[in-house]
């Protein structure tokens, strides 16, 4: 979502006669787009406006920061000296004026008033070179997980209608993308008019020129069905899907206010699996959440085991500024305990993924090139198949970024499966 959010503000920018450089000693503005989800995201930060004192002292170069964490710890930011202003996301529109203002000397000012109604549907994303569009339809969350930040960083929920997120797909397929990803807090809750998910996901799916869709993220709590059976009918809606656990407790993932429990969790798993045989599902989970006991954590081991997550993102919990958890609950489970339990996650992980991996061995798979060279080697270029797993091939020299191309699977890294062009 950061990296859509950027693609609009450089397009306002570049609309209100702005020009982008990629020399930062040239720049007479720079903007950090944050996030506020974990506390590594903003040690980043500060450690890179620290990085940048040196262009604000030595150029008076504008230094503004975006995003979640301009909304969620403004107060904190604007004591920093080494930041001229803060925007939050539902106020891009305004930066024009506002590094106008700073680069005229006037006062730090910080913009991060919420919206109800802010989609930027209007406004055509300024996007790099690449194969893959990111497209939000939709803004905001309504949830209010208690470890989450986002609803008081990015407002209550708010959806695009369907015909104009069409429209920018049509007109990224036009630019040359040959996929987009969807993208939502989550799209379970997708609402316009009368008009669901799984009717944007039929609509989408018949974009002319549209190879691949796939989407970020759905909430195991109701999910549709009708969704599952949309993406099995069309073979450019890709079998991905992620699903994020959190935790495998009932006791924690109410304090979490997931609104689900473990039994509804398995439940929604075993009819993705039914219904979309060959999908890839991956996870999100959180470790050390306060008042996870080693049972509980156990808890979440044996849904790892039950489900066997073809990938998981695991995380060991940090408190964030402003929200439930951080509130009401002590961050009660050390550190140490922590790192233990995300390691051996992370080893019982790499089982499942390894296992996943095995299943494609042999196989004939159709993969889309993301990248004419890997960083590793100027003789391999990679892409991915449907279920979004990173392939690896020979590059003979007449292979370009876009095109789809026919492997045979035929070996495996722990992460990566490798392929040779039939």
């Amino acid at each position: 979502m950061n990296e859509y959010d950027s693609e609009l503000v450089k397009s306002l920018l570049i609309d209100n006669r702005h020009q982008l450089t990629k020399e930062i000693g040239e720049a007479d503005v720079i903007l950090l787009n944050t996030c506020a989800v974990r506390e590594n995201a903003y040690n980043k930060i500060y450690s890179r406006v620290g990085d940048l004192k040196y262009y604000r002292e030595s150029r008076k170069t504008r230094v503004g920061i975006l995003g979640c964490m301009a909304q969620n710890v403004q107060d904190n930011l604007l004591k920093n000296r080494n930041i001229d202003f803060a925007v939050g996301p539902d106020s891009y529109r305004k930066l024009p004026g506002l590094i106008g203002d700073a680069l005229e000397g006037g006062e730090d000012e910080t913009i991060t008033v919420l919206s109800k109604e802010e989609t930027y549907s209007d406004v055509q994303p300024q996007r790099e070179d690449g194969v893959n569009a990111w497209i939000a339809i939709m803004r905001g969350c309504d949830n209010f997980c208690s470890f989450c930040v986002v609803p008081y960083t990015r407002g209550r929920e708010r959806s695009r209608t369907i015909d104009s997120v069409v429209e920018e797909a049509n007109k990224a397929v036009a630019q040359g993308k040959k996929q987009i990803t969807l993208l939502g807090q989550n799209v379970n809750s997708y609402r316009s008019g009368d008009d669901r998910f799984a009717d944007l996901m039929e609509a989408v799916a018949q974009v002319p020129g549209l190879e691949r869709v796939r989407f970020t993220s759905p909430h195991p709590m109701d999910f549709p069905d009708d969704l599952l059976k949309v993406i099995a009918r069309h073979d450019n809606l890709c079998k991905q899907i992620h699903l994020p656990l959190q935790a495998g407790n009932d006791e924690v993932l109410k304090r979490m206010n997931r609104g689900y429990t473990q039994a509804i969790f398995l439940e929604a798993a075993t009819r993705i699996r039914s219904i979309l045989p060959s999908a890839h599902i991956s996870t999100d989970i959180i470790v050390g959440f306060p008042g996870e006991d080693p049972e509980q954590f156990e808890d979440t081991k044996k849904v790892m085991e039950a489900v066997r997550f073809d990938s998981a993102f695991i995380f060991k919990y940090s408190p964030r500024e402003g929200t439930l958890a951080k509130r009401r609950f002590p961050d009660d489970v050390e550190a140490a305990e922590k790192t233990r339990r995300i390691v051996e996650l992370n080893e019982l992980q790499k089982i499942h993924t390894l296992e996943s991996l095995e299943k494609h061995l042999g196989q004939t798979k159709k993969v889309l090139i993301e990248k004419e060279r890997t960083p590793l080697s100027e003789e391999q270029c990679q892409g991915r198949i449907d279920q979004g797993v990173t392939v690896v091939l020979p590059q003979d020299g007449s292979i370009s970024s876009g095109d789809e191309v026919i492997v045979k699977i035929n070996g495996k890294t722990s992460h990566v499966l490798l392929a040779e062009l039939t």
